[in-house]
């Protein structure tokens, strides 16, 4: 199976250049907590979450107003490809400790976003979801 067949097609994308309250309120609207953000459409330049905006920027100080998603966003982006193997995206997952990734074609447009959730409900392989699950979820420097 491939990652095309599991993920969420036609992720919404946000520009690095609009502010982290346009961000929040999109966040809100769509009822997602990590939006990837594009230039040129889709093109993944990185990607924000709820939680980025609440440490980097509320804890910071910034004004949600004034303060653009590029000053807040991850650019260092862990992704996939639409037609690798499900296990692939799985593996880059345990490796990484991420829940999501995004999905790029051969031409490095975004095309979707897979989720743990994704993998674990749409393949039905619990041996899958159960190791991906722990993998993610063990704190960081943890020894395998």
């Amino acid at each position: 199976m491939q990652v095309r067949d599991v993920m969420t097609a036609n992720a919404e994308c946000i520009s690095p250049n609009a502010s982290i309250r346009a961000a929040a309120q999109k966040m809100r609207d769509l009822d997602v907590g990590p939006l990837p953000v594009c230039e040129e459409g889709d093109r993944l330049v990185g990607i924000i979450t709820d939680r980025d905006i609440a440490v980097r920027a509320v804890a910071a100080g910034r004004d949600p107003n004034s303060a653009k998603v590029r000053e807040v966003m991850t650019s260092d982006i862990i992704c996939c490809f639409e037609d690798q193997d499900v296990y692939e995206a799985a593996s880059l997952m345990q490796e990484n400790q991420i829940r999501r990734l995004a999905v790029m074609d051969r031409d490095d447009r975004l095309v979707g976003i897979v989720s743990l959730e994704d993998l674990a409900v749409e393949t039905g392989d619990l041996q899958l979801a159960g190791s991906t699950i722990e993998a993610v979820s063990e704190p960081a420097g943890r020894s395998r």
